[in-house]
């Protein structure tokens, strides 16, 4: 991991996912960049480069210099910030004048980005039936880990790392990603769950946990099966139990579904479980 992209709105969230980045960047000796996306007016035209071509809107254009420049300021601030808090962290400013979800799709590619670092807003149901948001997006198009952060967190050293799937046969796709984060904190605890929606189904689900376990040989290892109705929500409630301070999550595909839980809980955890949450494609998948 040597390249770490952290997308800003200058919201709080995305400030406390800054923090995390620059902190899991001097961990692995990563360089940051930081990216803020400008969705200016249709009517002004702007090079790639943030400059005014030939043409342009006029008025538009005026007001999207004023904004651009007062983006660089809040960008050199938050670099300032950096110097003071990580001085041998390399940390870099982008702006790109394009919409938000293209846009850092496009530095994930040509800034050559192993790891999105992202702030997660919680939204409404209804925000999320029908549009979903752009860190949900994120999730499920990025082809490099994202780590959603959601509050403060003062030190980023995960003591307690919670792992749900279903222990299928798929889920071993996931052990290349499990065993990374496991090389980055390796005294971590690492709890294996699975949400089952009846009592009856506990002993197979724990057997399939600790099957998986002794497959791959996993280190502080913590087998855990809990009941209820709603995956999301059992997830979310075991997080709480032992406070967890990382979640990881395996997801398949460009659809950003995780055959191991059930369609969108990715997702959904991403933007609402407290602790920060990595996302990963399976390896089949990434590859």
């Amino acid at each position: 991991m040597t390249h770490l992209l952290v997308p800003t709105d200058f919201s709080p969230e995305s400030h406390h996912a800054f923090e995390v980045a620059l902190q899991l960047a001097r961990r692995v000796g990563a360089a940051v960049t930081l990216l803020h996306v400008l969705e200016v007016p249709e009517a002004a035209r702007f090079s790639t480069f943030g400059g005014p071509v030939s043409g342009g809107g006029g008025m538009d254009d005026v007001f999207t210099i004023q904004l651009l420049q007062a983006t660089k300021r809040r960008l050199h601030g938050l670099l300032d910030e950096a110097t003071r808090l990580a001085p041998s962290v390399a940390v870099h400013d982008m702006v790109l004048t394009e919409t938000t979800d293209p846009a850092i799709l496009q530095a994930i590619e040509t800034q050559g980005i192993d790891l999105v670092v992202m702030g997660a807003q919680t939204h409404s149901a209804t925000e999320h039936l029908l549009n979903g948001s752009h860190t949900e997006k994120l999730v499920r198009l990025a082809p490099c880990p994202v780590l959603t952060v959601k509050y403060a967190v003062a030190e980023f050293a995960p003591r307690r790392i919670l792992f749900p799937s279903d222990f299928a046969p798929e889920a071993d796709q996931a052990i290349a990603g499990l065993r990374q984060v496991q090389a980055l904190f390796p005294e971590a605890e690492l709890h294996l769950l699975q949400v089952v929606k009846t009592e009856t189904e506990v002993a197979a689900a724990q057997a399939r946990i600790l099957a998986f376990a002794q497959r791959h040989d996993l280190k502080h290892v913590l087998p855990a099966v809990a009941t209820n109705d709603n995956v999301s929500s059992g997830i979310a409630t075991h997080t709480r139990q032992v406070q967890a301070d990382l979640l990881v999550v395996a997801t398949h595909g460009r659809t950003g579904l995780s055959r191991l839980l059930h369609p969108s809980i990715a997702e959904t955890v991403a933007t609402h479980v407290f602790p920060p949450v990595l996302t990963f494609k399976l390896a089949q998948e990434a590859a």
